[in-house]
């Protein structure tokens, strides 16, 4: 097993665990990594552990340690940890399958706002960088830096306690945290398949808890469904859309396990808009596609969510419908200029109208505000197909 793969599958689980020894955000995560800096420099020449969470949770606790001894203001805090490695092994008595799952449960504490919430836990739990978190919730990365400083600012000051709700007080976090796996997922469906796992893993622990929660059920199923895309969605490292995929490569266990949760969450009156999403995606599973029907639950989420997102992809159902021009008329005034997705639907929309000209530019807004390679690499392929078509301004 790499670096980078010891990184993408413990990370999470070794500051999970850190935190809940130091009740420190910030020195949880700079012992978590100086301990990876530590590994990339001793296991490409001595071997990577045989086990190498606990010899990450050892190396990081011991980093830990150096620092609060060199810091006396902080001694309290070396009785936590040594505290901590005799009962290391007994953390977990509560209601939560995994430290992870508890973090989250954590970090999503009331007294911050949603978005810090969400925020915080992607930035320790997921390893996620401020860049990626920014672009997850459409804002500059320096904004987002402000938001996370203060959050943790907000947790000192205030001495939030880091410890799990008891189960009464677990529904009053209970958005956020969705919020949170949603996200992770997300942000591994662009291609980091660990993290679509982890998110995927993270809800059925959370179905388990929580079994009569329709919002629980349709999260789960909404990414239980794009997930069972994921092998057609690529050609070697080309982006496929998913009106060119072979279907034959979907994964129909994926598909059927996310249309049995989808049911359940619908037999619990579920209506929310994780659930109205799990049925978009149910729809999109099907040949043809209703886009009809489609373009209508997006206009319901619209309504529940005031999202312009949402409008957008419902303005992709109403060109699929009513034709490009009235989904472009959608498109225009939706004020997203700093969306990428925006860019490159409106220029779908223009290339399928021939007002090719117009199209180029908008791929080319949209290709300013793409580093993501696959996603690039298409949008260069549709310019350079447009490339040699006749203008038509």
């Amino acid at each position: 097993m790499t670096l980078d793969q010891v990184f993408r599958e413990e990370w999470g689980r070794v500051l999970a665990t850190l935190i809940g020894l130091l009740r420190d955000i910030d020195l949880a995560e700079d012992a978590t990594q100086e301990a990876f800096a530590i590994a990339a420099d001793r296991w490409p020449r001595d071997g990577t552990p045989r086990n190498p969470r606990a010899w990450l949770m050892t190396t990081a606790r011991n980093r830990a340690t150096d620092r609060i001894r060199r810091d006396r203001a902080l001694a309290a805090k070396s009785g936590l940890l040594a505290a901590g490695s005799r009962t290391e092994g007994s953390m977990n008595t509560t209601t939560f399958p995994d430290e992870r799952l508890e973090l989250i449960f954590t970090c999503c504490h009331p007294a911050l706002a949603i978005e810090a919430q969400v925020a915080l836990t992607l930035r320790t739990l997921g390893g996620l960088t401020t860049d990626e978190i920014a672009r997850a919730f459409l804002v500059p990365e320096r904004t987002m830096a402000q938001r996370l400083v203060r959050a943790k600012r907000k947790i000192k000051e205030a001495r939030i306690p880091f410890r799990v709700p008891p189960v009464h007080l677990l529904r009053e976090r209970l958005d956020a945290v969705l919020a949170v796996v949603y996200l992770i997922f997300n942000e591994g469906y662009g291609g980091r398949d660990e993290l679509a796992a982890e998110a995927i893993w993270l809800a059925r622990a959370l179905a388990e808890m929580l079994p009569d929660d329709p919002e629980v059920h349709g999260l789960l199923a909404m990414m239980l469904l794009h997930d069972s895309r994921r092998e057609a969605r690529f050609q070697g490292s080309e982006l496929v859309l998913l009106s060119d995929q072979d279907r034959s490569r979907w994964n129909t266990e994926e598909i059927a396990d996310g249309r049995s949760e989808l049911d359940r969450a619908l037999t619990l009156g579920g209506r929310g808009p994780y659930v109205l999403q799990a049925a978009i995606a149910s729809l999109h599973a099907e040949m043809p596609c209703d886009w009809a029907q489609i373009a209508a639950l997006y206009g319901e989420l619209g309504r529940l969510s005031g999202s312009p997102v949402v409008e957008l992809n419902r303005a992709i159902a109403i060109a699929e419908t009513e034709g490009p021009e009235a989904g472009l008329r959608i498109v225009d005034h939706l004020g997203l200029d700093d969306f990428r997705y925006l860019h490159s639907t409106r220029a779908e929309v223009l290339r399928r109208l021939g007002r090719t000209d117009e199209a180029r530019d908008a791929y080319r807004r949209a290709r300013e505000l793409t580093d993501d390679g696959a996603e690039r690499r298409f949008i260069e392929r549709r310019l350079t197909e447009l490339a040699g078509a006749k203008s038509s301004s």
